[in-house]
């Protein structure tokens, strides 16, 4: 009795222990979503009354919480009972993936001419501030909503060979790591600029250490979220090509000659900017169209 006790807490030993190494491997894989998604939330969980970011980042993580639970069960029995769906999601999801990196870059080199200018003076009432929280909780979780499908689907790709109880495991572990590792980090950064106010109004002398410390902080804040957008945008450009480039077998060494990070990132931008050119000019054909037939 002893010994067959001892044998299946070995069992869950070795088990933990492969899923812990399968985990490293999958966070690798999707970094340059987790970095995306980082990037976006700290972009939409900031710009609140100071008292209010705390409150609405919660509520976008209760959000993102429910998001896994309604994703990872429909995932896990496509892969049990359909495993070649997991392979068509994923390369659609590299697909998606090289159409918002292209499309980003796309906006950085030619930014949109008509900018919304928000008066932040504007009187608004209780009722008016909740509604516009409300609004961009609501964005904000429907963009994790397509983020966690991609995150989900990369990280089950990189263990489907495995049994099922092992791509249970380490799925769940990354989707919770994508929660609460991305909110927790994200309500750091939305916090950085007033923990350096704080930090400039401790004492009342000029140009103190605190004070220094204070507007590296305030400052860094915009800095932070711009280069993590960078970053990001370059990880998803990565992430796409590598899926194409491990899961479509006519890519499988397409280029030896150069580093296989260079031919990721390149079949990731020209298959990014051919789908945004597709969209693109489909949505002008569309509209065109629509405008004629009236």
């Amino acid at each position: 009795m002893a010994s067959g006790l001892f044998a299946l807490l070995d069992d869950i030993a070795v088990l933990m222990d492969d899923v812990a190494v399968m985990s490293k491997i999958a966070a690798k894989k999707t970094a340059a979503i987790l970095g995306d998604d980082l990037a976006v939330n700290a972009e939409k969980a900031s710009g609140f009354v100071s008292d209010r970011e705390i409150p609405v980042l919660w509520a976008i993580t209760k959000g993102s919480l429910l998001n896994k639970i309604i994703i990872l069960p429909v995932v896990f029995l496509l892969s049990a009972f359909i495993p070649p769906v997991i392979t068509i999601m994923l390369l659609i999801g590299g697909l998606y993936l090289a159409y918002e990196g292209a499309e980003k870059i796309y906006e950085y080199i030619f930014p949109h001419k008509h900018i919304k200018v928000v008066n932040i003076d504007e009187n608004l009432t209780e009722d008016q501030i909740l509604a516009r929280e409300k609004e961009k909780i609501k964005s904000a979780i429907l963009t994790d909503f397509i983020l966690s499908i991609e995150i989900v689907i990369i990280t089950l790709g990189t263990v489907i060979t495995e049994p099922l109880l092992e791509q249970i495991l380490v799925v769940s572990v990354i989707a919770l790591l994508a929660t609460v590792g991305v909110y927790g980090i994200v309500a750091l950064i939305v916090r950085m600029d007033e923990f350096g106010y704080k930090l400039i109004a401790m004492n009342e002398r000029e140009n103190s250490f605190s004070d220094k410390i204070g507007l590296i902080l305030v400052n860094a804040l915009p800095k932070i979220i711009k280069g993590m957008g960078i970053i990001g945008t370059i990880a998803l450009l990565l992430v796409s090509g590598g899926i194409f480039v491990h899961n479509l077998d006519f890519m499988h060494g397409i280029f030896p000659a150069i580093p296989s990070i260079i031919t990721e990132f390149l079949i990731g931008l020209v298959v990014g900017f051919v789908v945004w050119a597709i969209i693109h000019f489909g949505k002008k054909i569309f509209f065109k169209k629509k405008l004629t037939s009236h």
